[in-house]
């Protein structure tokens, strides 16, 4: 009997402890709560809006490549434009290279600002970046000082990239183009001193020191 009386005075009591507790802190426990489920709607919104946009930015991706089969190029420049200002890692660099391959952008002053703008404004894969500084350079080339052209170039060339030994040979085209033989050299031998390159890269530099040979000949 007593028993019974302890057990019924300590469950009174733990109840009004947990009451007297919740009343106490129910602000605190109803503003976490609160926080906690607008969190998990903010992510559920969140994932849907990528994935939307996501879907939304391949469908125009399509339509502008559509358009440039039809020669409508000002069309799709437009499209394309407005992918690459998406800043999305996927679509705005496909948008970009598209643009490039196709030569739709003529003027270099808006073509050098659009590179800036997608390296700057962009999370890319490593590789995917490397890639951009690239073909930045390849369009560059035939316009832009020495300084510059080293300057951009030099992430690849002083890196482990496997954009290095293109970046390389680039350089190395881009110095016999000028008659610099002597730095041209450099940058051939130093894919003659990298390991485990595809087979072409060698021959390719090997080929251009021998032009170099009887150049100087």
């Amino acid at each position: 009997m007593n028993q019974d009386i302890f057990e019924a005075k300590y469950d009174v009591t733990k109840k009004t402890k947990t009451r007297v507790f919740f009343e106490k802190y129910k602000i605190v426990i109803y503003t976490i709560s609160a926080v906690l489920i607008l969190s998990l709607f903010s992510i559920f919104f969140y994932t849907d809006y990528k994935k939307d946009k996501k879907n939304l930015l391949a469908d125009k991706y399509i339509e502008a490549k559509i358009y440039l089969e039809n020669d409508e190029n000002q069309k799709a420049i437009n499209i394309l434009n407005e992918i690459i200002q998406s800043n999305d890692n996927i679509y705005s660099s496909l948008a970009f290279f598209l643009m490039l391959d196709k030569n739709l952008i003529d003027d270099q002053k808006k073509l050098s600002e659009l590179f800036e703008s997608v390296l700057s404004k962009n999370n890319f894969d490593k590789e995917i970046k490397n890639l951009i500084i690239l073909k930045k350079v390849i369009f560059k080339a035939d316009f832009a000082n020495e300084s510059e052209i080293l300057s951009d170039i030099k992430p690849l060339i002083t890196s482990d990239s496997v954009w290095k030994p293109h970046a390389l040979l680039l350089m190395g085209d881009y110095f016999v183009a000028k008659q610099e033989y002597l730095k041209s050299k450099d940058f051939y031998n130093q894919i003659l001193t990298m390991k485990n390159l595809h087979q072409d890269f060698y021959y390719k530099a090997k080929s251009r020191l021998n032009f170099i040979s009887n150049e100087k000949q």
